[in-house]
């Protein structure tokens, strides 16, 4: 399973264990020196206190994805 990050922009991430929506890919992290996803990272449910600093973005390790499909991420957590 890999991928390019821009690839991942715009999918919608559905947590399998409660079946929850939990937005859309924002932004993917890597690491710098081998260029390895490490993690992608969903905007929080308050969107509005993230416009003024509110930071609760949900931040998914790699390794809690299961599955990657055309439209959707499937993650664990």
């Amino acid at each position: 399973m890999g991928g390019k990050g821009l690839d991942f922009k715009h999918k919608e991430v559905i947590n399998i264990t409660d079946g929850k929506r939990l937005g859309f890919v924002q932004d993917v992290t890597a690491n710098l020196e081998t260029g390895v996803i490490t993690s992608i990272i969903v905007p929080g449910n308050n969107k509005m206190l993230n416009i003024f600093g509110g930071g609760n973005d949900i931040v998914i390790a790699w390794e809690k994805i299961k599955c990657i499909g055309e439209d959707v991420i499937l993650v664990e957590i």
